[in-house]
């Protein structure tokens, strides 16, 4: 592990090292070994996405015995797929989609992977690779639903403020292969689900809707979100709904005997690994949740007002300290103003502007706030640092911080301060990692 020391290391330079420890510690080869079965006297065939899928397969190339038979294929972010090692034979196909608006490129790597599990027997093994961004990635709608009605209710869902909890639990009953059908195609094979967990509580049925394992929410729950937050459906498929017809496979299913999963990479896993390195650095380190929810903007307030404490001296932290924090906010996109851009950014880049207005400038305070996976949101950035002089910076160049959150513009807003945080995908995802220096 490598050292830091808070007074040789710039405040932006030691974040980006816990950032980065956090990204490592998530990686799918270092965490695999320990997780494979034994070869069966059948076929070995692997399906799975999401943004760490590519770099999950190469994992298994790898590790798997050379002289077992193994095939099949994964679906990745466009761009995720990691550069394959030289001395790597490839056995398992990586194809690319659109994330997080689903396209046909994805419907296309649904239909391939449930083809592929057809007419198995109890002596196959199906290993399924699951990470987050596999919603989006893995996607078949179910009947009487087109592509662009699930490209707009995706739209929808992310603009909402819904949780991903109640996103997926929609997003389960409106697939072919989500909230477990893509296991029930599986049996009676033995199925090994292998994933990484973006989501808040790690519960398997949520992490890319749960394609292979059961799903206790039901039709009456995901008609109730869709009303609560005022989202349509075509009427056949919204009364398909409310008559229970598009119900998904049950925990108690037969389906399911035998079958194992295997949690490979947490969110605490990494913020603990971030922990440490600040610890041998001999900084105070402090986890406050790896599943914080909630509104970006909001969450970043309460955050500011624990660091601007640990300043002053006062609240539960004591300086020199990293507070530490994961789980998935969310944004609700506000319409655009007549004659405005549309806002750009994530839920990163929103925490960090709605960070750097409440800390008002704190002395001694810098932030970082980046998604695992490399990309906040839709744009090209992870994230975004906030500074001491963050605000005075921003004054200089006639930006208004609360302008640019009004119209959830926190891309441009750091774009112009040139504090976007990039680093391109990262092939894993454990998703919100936010980090708070205070010294």
């Amino acid at each position: 592990m490598s050292t830091l020391h808070p007074t040789q290391t710039s405040p932006e330079a030691l974040l980006r090292q816990l950032y980065d420890a956090a990204v490592a510690r998530a990686q799918p080869l270092l965490n695999m070994p320990a997780c494979l079965p034994t070869p069966p006297a059948g076929r070995t065939v692997v399906v799975g996405a999401g943004k760490a899928a590519g770099a999950m397969a190469h994992a298994l190339e790898r590790l798997w015995p050379a002289d077992a038979p193994l095939s099949g294929v994964v679906v990745t972010r466009y761009h995720h797929t990691p550069p394959r090692p030289a001395d790597l034979t490839q056995r398992i196909e990586i194809l690319e989609a659109a994330h997080p608006v689903p396209d046909q490129a994805g419907v296309d790597a649904a239909q391939r992977m449930m083809a592929l599990v057809q007419g198995l027997t109890p002596h196959d093994l199906v290993m399924c690779l699951v990470s987050g961004g596999g919603s989006a990635l893995l996607t078949w709608p179910a009947e009487g639903l087109t592509l662009a009605d699930k490209q707009q209710l995706n739209r929808a869902l992310l603009e909402s403020g819904a949780s991903i909890g109640e996103m997926n639990t929609v997003r389960k009953h409106l697939s072919r292969i989500k909230g477990g059908r893509l296991a029930a195609a599986c049996h009676p094979a033995q199925v090994v689900t292998l994933t990484i967990s973006d989501v808040p509580g790690d519960d398997p049925a949520v992490i890319a809707s749960g394609p292979t394992v059961p799903d206790s929410s039901t039709c009456a729950q995901a008609l109730a979100i869709l009303a609560r937050y005022r989202i349509e459906l075509p009427p056949a498929v919204q009364q398909a709904l409310a008559q229970g017809h598009l119900e998904t496979p049950k925990p108690h299913d037969p389906v399911f005997h035998g079958h194992t999963l295997h949690m490979l990479a947490t969110p605490q896993q990494s913020l603990e690994a971030a922990a440490d390195l600040a610890r041998a650095a001999g900084l105070n380190a402090y986890i406050l949740s790896d599943e914080i929810e909630g509104e970006s903007r909001e969450v970043a307030k309460v955050h500011a007002a624990l660091a601007r404490a640990a300043a002053k001296g006062m609240g539960p932290f004591r300086k020199p300290c990293v507070i530490l924090s994961g789980g998935e906010t969310t944004v609700t996109v506000r319409p655009p103003l007549p004659n405005t851009p549309r806002g750009k950014g994530g839920r990163a880049g929103e925490f960090c502007l709605g960070l750097a207005m409440a800390l008002q400038g704190q002395p001694g305070v810098w932030g970082l706030a980046a998604d695992t996976d490399g990309i906040d949101g839709v744009e090209d950035n992870a994230g975004a640092w906030v500074t001491p002089d963050s605000l005075a910076r921003a004054d200089a160049l006639h930006l208004k911080p609360s302008v640019y959150l009004d119209r959830n513009d926190s891309y441009r807003f750091f774009e112009a301060l040139e504090d976007l945080v990039v680093t391109g995908p990262t092939h894993t995802n454990v998703n919100d990692f936010r980090a708070l220096l205070v010294l």
